[in-house]
């Protein structure tokens, strides 16, 4: 071993030599798209198709054709080099031409690939690039189904790649054409083994030197070798380094990411440099006890943190790199050190921040809730994970490498297929496990495998949950299944009846929109108070549990699923940040618990916008803190000194009408935060001048458009309001979202999805006055979309039985034989508005002529 410091001036030269002989090219800019080829726009990369229409009113997104072009130039200077076009992701399937030629196909959305092109291009003069792409339902190319948007379209990078003919190479899945591993690591010492692949295209054996660099954080070189290759004529070398030693390592760990750098320079027998790669170099080891969980670097380690999607807001899947990269920090400023790629291979630039910040990182491929059987379908599955673990192999942060997700999913709720169809896709299904998880353990050894099942028992009748080193349950015990507290009895009797499987929490969550709040939080409600309740509630029970192995959140940010009609439709909202990253409360929760950098506090009220509290109640405000002791005080007025258990202190504010301000301290920092809430004593709109109540709901709903809460329903109370009769529609002990369906020609969804059905007399106690009456109204009774990820809902269609009635306000008729079904074929968010004088309040009454009358609304207005 050589130790040396490698100046500045040669590290330039070696750069400069690299840039001349070979270079990659990101052509992003000025490509041409089409749906049919005759009109055509111009676009850059990354791009896609489904931005606008996986979020609009209409039932579905495009899937189906794509067609790009692009024209690139190429000097002849060029001629004696390699190209190779490489795609870092396009979703789903891709054929590639240059200059009219077909070059390949690939099918798979997530990995990366490349063509080598040379003996299509045209040298000092232009070439045409063309791809067409296809993200139509194709059965041999997964996923087949899952909760999240297929967007089409070429949406990572495009390269041109141009080598000397002799490089690393490029054919082996498109990975780097290096390979580390680590044999052994330990605090004493740490080796590596590199495999490198070199190609040669000239017709003529050559003599190849390959020089390896390993540099310390500080660039000083730990280690080197150089070594001398025969390699034959159109060939490819695989090269072996063994050799390779470093003494009392720097052990990587999410507390102390330390990162080495390894360098491969290729070069002539001149010396002149052909190819050169370089890669972190972490050193660590990792091991899972099906008793006493995860260990890192021989230490326990409880693995918390969250999933993630690729997509944004405004961008679907066609993320600018540097907005994702701000995921990651997120991430790790909340304390997280564990991500789940979910539910396929994200751009390589994220793992690699992984790396330098120290995340562990679970990456797979995306083979979710179904498998084909077809032997095209095993093909791609297994070419998938070849690309994928090649393709990501050389990441420190990798620790686990998956296969599948919920694979029995579809199966659990199919009732359409006979028994035997049934048993067969079982056995289907578990072969194709087999096979990736043997494919996996030799592709990826001093790696863990990894997959992830849903709370079904075909798990473990089939073994397949067995197979894998780690396996990953999704569960939703308090959201989909059961309540809150069943999470720990379930792992605990999975504990006992399989002592020796290791597992992991794999997703877990409930829906939350950050307009919903509310005092008394209840299942299936989408309040962010229910949102705490469930995330604070699930880390105690899992950090209870030494056999757990950790917990990782779904998700980390809200994600576009175009079928859903939740809160926001088109958008699963489990996420701890909203779908445009800014952070809903629970993120600031998590943070009270994991991270212990520095002292912290987040009093959560960012979202009680227009609080309305009425008469002497108070409201419910949680306070998050790492520190064990905070002080409270509202308003100048000391309420005391709190002790904080798992990272929160609650508190019943009594609010004042007005400007209020909550401060806490601890010894160390304090934070403040002011709240505008309307405090009504008496209901004499003297201090208010609008009141809206969302019927059938027991929470607030902030409507952004008319800035203004929507207080809960409540039975009628003389010298307030309430109603006289009724029901909440559709609300039961386990579903309190009233109706999850895309409500059309709206974005205020929550405060139609809940109804009060039934209802012939609603009576609101305003004084003498002139009001403006606005009255919410939607139809119920019209046939759903299919959504299995609603486990607690129903899919079939409800009785469509007319529902007639009149509207009247103060006995004056508003609207006769009111029929939304037909007057509105769709889910139609129905507005109808008054102006009216009264001395003795505002009685509202629907007259039911045929069916049970519905309204979702009321916002009353004074006007004087």
């Amino acid at each position: 071993m050589n130790n040396k410091i490698i100046p500045l001036s040669l590290l330039l030269c070696m750069a400069f030599s690299l840039k001349v002989f070979s270079q990659s090219k990101v052509i992003n800019s000025g490509w041409q798209y089409s749906q049919d080829k005759t009109i055509w726009q111009t676009i850059n990369i990354p791009h896609t198709w489904n931005i606008e229409d996986a979020f609009d009113d209409q039932p579905g997104y495009r899937r189906g054709l794509g067609y790009y072009k692009k024209q690139i130039f190429i000097p002849s200077e060029e001629s004696e080099k390699i190209h190779y076009l490489k795609f870092n992701a396009i979703n789903q399937e891709a054929t590639v031409f240059v200059n009219g030629k077909k070059v390949g196909n690939h099918k798979g959305g997530y990995t990366a690939f490349n063509f080598d092109v040379t003996k299509f291009l045209k040298y000092d003069d232009y070439n045409l690039i063309e791809v067409t792409v296809d993200n139509s339902h194709n059965i041999d190319i997964p996923p087949l189904d899952a909760d999240f948007t297929f967007y089409g379209g070429i949406y990572r990078d495009v390269e041109l790649i141009s080598l000397p003919k002799q490089h690393f190479s490029l054919k082996d899945f498109a990975s780097d054409g290096f390979y580390i591993d680590y044999p052994f690591v330990s605090k004493g010492a740490a080796k590596i083994e590199i495999k490198a692949l070199i190609d040669n295209f000239d017709s003529n054996e050559v003599e190849l030197n390959l020089n390896l660099d390993v540099f310390d954080k500080e660039g000083n070189s730990v280690f080197n070798s150089e070594s001398s290759y025969e390699v034959n004529s159109i060939s490819t070398k695989t090269v072996n380094i063994s050799e390779i030693k470093i003494v009392y390592p720097n052990l990587w760990s999410p507390d102390n990411p330390y990162l080495y750098k390894l360098q491969l320079t290729l070069s002539d027998e001149d010396g002149i440099i052909l190819d050169q790669k370089q890669s972190n170099l972490g050193f660590r080891w990792a091991t899972v006890d099906a008793e006493k969980g995860f260990f890192l670097n021989g230490k326990p380690i409880k693995l918390i943190g969250v999933n993630r999607h690729q997509d944004h807001k405004d961008y679907g899947n066609a993320v600018p790199i540097e907005l994702q990269k701000q995921d990651i920090h997120l991430i790790k400023n909340m304390g997280a050190n564990v991500i789940r790629f979910a539910h396929y291979p994200h751009a390589r630039e994220l793992y690699k921040l992984c790396d330098e910040l120290g995340i562990l990182v679970w990456t797979e491929i995306p083979i979710v809730n179904k498998v084909t059987d077809s032997e095209a379908f095993f093909e791609v599955s297994n070419t998938m994970q070849n690309e994928h673990i090649k393709q990501y192999y050389n990441y420190p942060s990798v620790v686990m490498f998956g296969y599948m997700n919920e694979i029995f999913l579809r199966l659990a709720f199919d009732n359409k297929s006979t028994e035997k169809e049934k048993e067969d896709l079982k056995i289907t299904s578990l072969k194709l496990a087999r096979e990736l998880e043997d494919l996996t353990r030799k592709l990826a050894p001093n790696h863990i495998t990894v997959m992830a099942g849903h709370l079904n028992e075909v798990y473990n009748e089939t073994g397949i949950a067995d197979l894998p080193m780690i396996f990953g349950w999704n569960l939703y015990f308090g959201w989909y299944d059961a309540q809150v507290e069943d999470l720990g009895k379930f792992l605990d009797d999975q504990h006992q009846r399989y002592p020796k499987r290791s597992l992991l929490l794999s997703e877990y969550g409930p829906g939350a929109d950050v307009r919903i709040f509310t005092k008394t939080p209840k299942k299936f409600d989408f309040s962010t108070n229910y949102q705490a309740k469930l995330h604070q509630s699930y880390y105690k029970q899992i950090t209870d549990r030494p056999f757990m192995t950790g917990m990782t959140a779904w998700n980390f940010a809200d994600f576009g699923s175009e079928f859903r009609g939740d809160a926001i439709p088109h958008v699963n909202q489990k996420g701890l940040v909203q779908y445009d990253r800014t952070p809903k409360d629970i993120y600031y929760w998590y943070k009270s618990v994991l991270d212990d950098s520095g002292p912290f506090i987040h009093i959560a009220t960012d979202y009680l916008k227009q609080l309305t509290v009425l008469e002497d109640e108070t409201f419910p405000i949680q306070i998050y803190s790492n520190s064990k002791d905070i002080n409270i005080s509202l308003n100048g007025n000391n309420l005391g000194d709190f002790k904080v258990e798992n990272g929160v202190v609650s508190i019943d504010m009594p609010f004042t009408n007005g400007d209020n301000t909550i401060k806490v301290s601890t010894e160390t920092i304090s934070e403040e935060k002011r709240i505008e809430v309307n405090h009504i004593k008496t209901f004499n709109f003297k201090t208010f001048k609008r009141f809206g109540i969302n019927l059938g709901a027991h929470f607030n709903f902030y409507e952004e458009a008319q800035n203004i809460t929507f207080v809960p329903d409540q039975a009628y109370k003389k010298g307030w309001f309430g109603y006289k009769n009724g029901s909440a529609f559709g609300m039961t002990k386990d579903k309190n979202q009233g109706l999850p369906h895309n409500i059309k020609n709206t974005n205020a969804e929550p405060l139609f999805q809940t109804l009060l059905e039934g209802c012939d007399e609603y009576k609101v106690d305003v004084p003498e006055g002139n009001y403006k009456v606005t009255l919410y109204f939607v139809e119920p009774q019209i046939k759903p979309t299919e959504n299995i990820y609603n486990l607690s809902g129903s899919t079939s269609e409800t009785s469509k039985k007319q529902r007639i009635f009149d509207v009247y306000i103060n006995d004056t008729l508003l609207e006769k034989q009111l029929n939304l079904a037909q007057a509105y074929p769709e889910k139609y968010g129905v507005t109808l508005q008054t102006t009216i004088q009264t001395k003795k309040g505002i009685t509202l009454k629907l007259n039911a002529i045929e069916g049970l009358p519905v309204i979702s609304g009321i916002l009353i207005e004074k006007l004087d």
